[in-house]
């Protein structure tokens, strides 16, 4: 096994990189004013897009909402679609990481006028950077069937205060729900809003499926690209689908709940507060979507090859082994029909 020093520690970015002011450096030393409002207003929006074995996955899309995100929120940085684009890939390509969480993320910055509350004084500013890619649930749960529960104290932040469709760092209300699902013993919590209705949790989008129809809430919710590949894998798959309101009550007699999202896939759901689902094992359409977004991952319409920059060797992927069991999995079912 081989040791890095103190000093190649902090110069490695295969721990994770990031690019600031033009410039790729290791994640531990990229730093922003403690007086951006970024920090102190959660003035900000951001987008990650997933890099699976070596290439980006629907990147154009991620990119687009992160632009859309930006125009929302009156962000201007001063770089263009080309140079986000060119400064993602030269920082995945630098850190060698082929399986990777990568955040783009525009900050309001700090006021020009000292005091000032006027956003129009800040200097908007645009960054980015990557780790090793994050599953928000472990994988060895997804196969077995994650938990989850709706909270009971936490409701979410109502759509015409803060617009869900654009990616942002107002985690209160998930917070305090992520807290009253660990003291239940849940791996992660769902919210509903004000009218009992499902919406999403930290980090995904949540389906049901109902009556061989697969059903996904179209209030209070960012329109995931994860979301966006399964509905179009159902497209592809002739299976049915519902994107319209869905109750607390209708979401709890579901035959079936999975989650998606770009750090993992698809999450098969076993239980929801009291409620078994699937006879506490990951449902017959939750595992064939599962199998089919990493298979999805793979084609070559959908990925945005790195550049790689020739090293000895480039990180471990811990994604490619889900790939390569979906793709023997398949095999196996193609020789049993």
């Amino acid at each position: 096994m081989k040791f890095l020093s103190g000093k190649n520690m902090e110069n490695d970015l295969s721990m994770g990189a990031a690019w600031m002011n033009g410039k790729v450096l290791p994640i531990s030393q990229a730093m922003i004013p403690v007086n951006d409002w970024g920090l102190v207003h959660s003035d900000i929006t951001y987008d990650v897009v997933p890099v699976i074995d070596g290439a980006f996955f629907r990147f154009d899309e991620y990119l687009a909402r992160f632009l859309s995100s930006m125009e929302d929120l009156h962000l201007d940085p001063g770089i263009s679609k080309r140079d986000i684009q060119a400064a993602l890939h030269q920082m995945v390509s630098k850190s060698s990481l082929r399986d990777s969480y990568v955040a783009m993320v525009c900050s309001r910055g700090k006021p020009k006028i000292a005091g000032s509350r006027d956003p129009r004084d800040c200097d908007n500013h645009f960054f980015a950077w990557c780790v090793p890619y994050v599953h928000i649930i472990k994988p060895e749960t997804v196969e077995q069937g994650a938990t989850a529960w709706i909270a009971q104290n936490a409701y979410r932040i109502p759509e015409n205060s803060v617009n869900p469709r654009v990616k942002n760092y107002h985690w209160g209300d998930l917070t305090k729900g992520l807290f009253e699902a660990k003291d239940n013993n849940a791996e992660t919590v769902i919210l509903v809003n004000h009218q009992d209705n499902i919406t999403e949790g930290p980090g995904f989008n949540v389906f049901a499926v109902i009556k061989g129809i697969v059903v996904t809430p179209n209030r209070g919710v960012l329109e995931g690209i994860s979301r966006r590949t399964i509905l179009d894998i159902c497209e592809e798959l002739s299976i049915p689908t519902e994107i319209r309101s869905l109750s607390q009550t209708e979401f709890m007699e579901a035959d079936e709940i999975f989650l998606t999202t770009s750090s993992g896939g698809v999450v098969p759901i076993t239980r929801v507060n009291d409620r078994i689902f699937s006879n506490n094992t990951p449902g017959e359409m939750s595992v064939k979507l599962k199998d089919c977004y990493w298979v999805w991952s793979q084609k070559e319409e959908l990925r945005t090859e790195i550049g790689y920059k020739a090293s000895k060797k480039h990180s471990k992927g811990t994604v490619k082994s889900s790939i390569t069991k979906t793709f023997n999995k398949l095999i196996w079912i193609a020789f049993e029909f």
